[in-house]
């Protein structure tokens, strides 16, 4: 089998050809996708070519009946949050949306308040995801208006058009061509889907696995049957077996796996799925859960309970252990429970260690002790896995409920995970006491930023270990939250909204803003200062777009610098300009001239339209300023910033942090641009017309290892503006 890396991709000529190779047989190999297994024996699941038209076929066939109506909402687009290294996260990505002709939006940042803005900005018709990701948007929806829970007890039983009508606010919110999640992956807990049916969209799920290259069953867009998986597509024979285990055989079904380098094929062409079901009269599946120990988490990840149950036996004083599934309202959460003869402070020990040689979606987060001398066991010696799942759900995951905090932080992290420690220090661990996985580390992330003003990166995030160190990273020297730099956090921060403008990147605009650029901007630059230009390098033939950086003196330091680029670079810049500056000249209120004031919308107009600016917030919001940021780049535009953050007197200042973390999420090169004179200049030292003393050093472009911290990166662009204005 010839193989080729991810890296060799880039490298391969286009096709021109989209004609079928003559040898190509429906049963050749397409892909190999492999399951989560056991830690020991992942199996390999091999996909032909004749699987996956089997599962598309009836789709596109009913999909054929609503294409006259389609072309009113053309394009649909589909919001797509899911791997593509899973089959469902395929379907959704690769498969459907060709037959519909529409785009797709790939988006791995599972933040709700961005994905939910996303779908607003982008007119997004659809949106792809697990169950977690709709749990993670619901909480999102009730943090910002809790009354909903009561208008949607209201709602039980209203026309669809009435409760479209009572909760047109959500719907505007995401935007009014938004109107279906198609949800899969795990199981989908009937609460959630009652939450978003009653709002008036469509949830649309299915029941599939890897094994049958996507779907079995599938509920109707336009027919959906509430609790149900849908009904069993055309091509597909389904069985459900006396003890309700659903089996399946066709054409979508895998006929053969790879293991150990070798092709082994299906003994059997029924496949059994080790998951139960009923059929109701109607011909809908409902799905009752799994046959075997597997979980399958709210986050679509499978846990197999014998691989984290061999971790935590293998520890000192564990007797026995058990991995059961807890019922929460956004799924399906793995619990261990311990036989443990220790002090419970010795068992978390046994866990953490365990942890240590377990994967990161296999970590147990949360664990009970088992009261009794022995786990329920059959009289073979087995564990009653049932038993132990009854006494978990009835018993919760801790004894009582977690005491009031005056700790913010403590109680941010709280909300967003719903646990509650009896371990509430600074040396509780995030992931074991917390409960915080990898999407509660995401929504932790942007709550930081909204509430507190702080933006903490990926790398610093995924480095805090424990509340303590959480409370490190942000500066935080304390369980009262006060700053380790400042005398206090103020309680909650007023919450700006900026706008962040697109009418700039019109084509008109674009051209009479070249057109000022260079007819006006650049000969007054040159009238005025005449300054002088150095260049370490040659600019022209340089690879855009770039992050363009340079130290801030005054407010000319922008027709400056662009002055110092070539043509193609200064006429596609986009600058990041401080948001309470902008704020300020937008409601007429930057002077203490009322005359002045009065023009100070006309002078917001004229930055945007002349300059291209967008506002970069001082303490919250860098997330979605950061974002615009980086539709510029991928729109073709250079990105200027000033990375003091505001204008001194010649003496170059500490940088930002936040240019670290935007150079790491950007990952284009920096080109460095030293403004020289204009602290003598301000400060009345020397006289300015045509002086010859403004100088404009442009530096050599630098680029980042992807693995480089952004505090390393924002150290190195400071001390490279430093030896250019020297």
């Amino acid at each position: 089998m010839a193989r080729i890396s991810f890296d060799e991709f880039g490298a391969l000529p286009e096709g021109s050809s989209a004609e079928i190779e003559p040898g190509l047989d429906l049963d050749i190999p397409l892909q190999i996708l492999f399951t989560s297994g056991t830690t020991a024996e992942p199996k390999g699941i091999v996909h032909t070519h004749r699987n996956v038209l089997a599962s598309l076929a009836p789709i596109e066939r009913e999909m054929q009946k609503y294409l006259k109506y389609e072309r009113i909402f053309h394009p649909l687009r589909f919001l797509h949050t899911l791997p593509l290294s899973h089959v469902f996260g395929q379907f959704m990505g690769l498969w459907i949306p060709p037959l519909l002709g529409a785009e797709v939006h790939f988006e791995s940042r599972l933040q709700a308040q961005r994905l939910i803005e996303i779908t607003h900005r982008d007119r997004i018709s659809v949106l792809a995801a697990v169950p977690r990701v709709l749990e993670l948007m619901r909480e999102s929806l009730l943090a910002q208006d809790p009354t909903l829970p009561d208008a949607i007890k209201a709602a039980q039983g209203e026309k669809v058009w009435k409760r479209w009508w009572r909760f047109r606010k959500v719907h505007s919110t995401f935007g009014y061509k938004f109107w279906a999640f198609v949800c899969g992956g795990a199981s989908l807990p009937s609460e959630l889907e009652s939450f978003w049916s009653t709002l008036g969209f469509a949830l649309v799920q299915g029941y599939g696995m890897t094994e049958t290259a996507a779907l079995i069953t599938l509920n109707h867009p336009f027919k959906v049957g509430r609790g149900t998986i849908g009904k069993v597509l055309p091509g597909r024979d389904v069985e459900i077996r006396d003890d309700g285990e659903i089996v399946v055989r066709g054409d979508m079904v895998s006929a053969a796996t790879w293991r150990n380098g070798s092709m082994q094929t299906a003994v059997s062409p029924w496949l059994a799925t080790g998951d139960l079901a009923k059929r109701d009269e109607e011909g809908q599946l409902h799905f009752l859960g799994r046959k075997n120990q597997v979980i399958v988490t709210s986050s679509g990840l499978n846990i197999h309970p014998e691989d984290v149950e061999a971790a935590l036996n293998a520890q000192a004083g564990v007797e026995g252990s058990a991995v059961v599934a807890l019922k929460g309202p956004g799924g399906d959460e793995p619990v261990a429970v311990l036989l443990y003869r220790g002090p419970r402070e010795e068992a978390q020990k046994a866990v953490i260690a365990a942890n240590e040689k377990l994967a990161e979606f296999q970590r147990v987060r949360q664990w009970r002790l088992w009261p009794e001398l022995d786990l329920p066991r059959t009289s073979s010696g087995k564990v009653q896995r049932r038993k132990v799942t009854e006494w978990v759900n009835a018993h919760g995951v801790e004894n009582g409920a977690a005491a009031e905090t005056t700790d913010p932080l403590l109680a941010l992290v709280l909300s967003i995970t719903g646990a509650r420690p009896e371990n509430q220090t600074d040396d509780a661990r995030l992931a074991e006491d917390m409960q915080l996985d990898s999407l509660g580390r995401v929504q932790l992330q942007a709550e930081l930023e909204q509430r507190m003003g702080v933006t903490l990166s990926d790398a610093a995030l995924e480095r805090a270990a424990t509340l303590g160190d959480l409370r490190r990273q942000l500066g935080l020297n304390s369980a009262a939250g006060v700053l380790a730099e400042e005398a206090e956090l103020p309680a909650k921060i007023e919450k700006q909204h900026e706008v962040y403008p697109y009418w700039t990147w019109w084509w008109p605009v674009r051209a009479l803003r070249v057109a000022f650029i260079e007819c006006v901007q650049r000969p007054l630059t040159w009238f005025l200062g005449a300054p002088g230009v150095w260049r370490e390098v040659r600019l022209d033939n340089l690879e855009q777009p770039l992050l363009l950086i340079a130290n801030h003196v005054t407010a000319y330091d922008l027709p400056l610098a662009l002055y110092a680029l070539p043509g193609r670079m200064r006429r596609n810049v986009a600058t990041a300009m401080a948001a309470n500056t902008l704020e300020d000249f937008k409601k007429g209120r930057y002077s203490e001239w009322w005359f002045l004031n009065m023009l100070g919308p006309l002078t917001y107009f004229i930055l945007l339209f002349l300059f291209n600016v967008f506002p970069l917030p001082r303490s919250a919001g860098f997330r979605k300023s950061f974002q615009h940021a980086g539709e510029a780049l991928d729109r073709g535009y250079n990105v200027m910033v000033f990375p003091e953050g505001v204008r001194t007197e010649g003496k170059l200042q500490r940088f930002r942090p936040g240019i670290g973390l935007l150079v790491s999420e950007s990952k284009v090169p920096v080109l460095p641009i030293g403004l020289i004179g204009l602290g003598e200049m301000k400060q009345g030292r020397q006289r300015w017309f045509r002086s010859g003393k403004l100088k404009v050093r442009v530096g050599t472009p630098i680029t980042f290892r992807p693995e480089a911290s952004a505090e390393e990166i924002t150290e190195r662009l400071q001390s490279e503006i430093a030896r250019l204005i020297v």
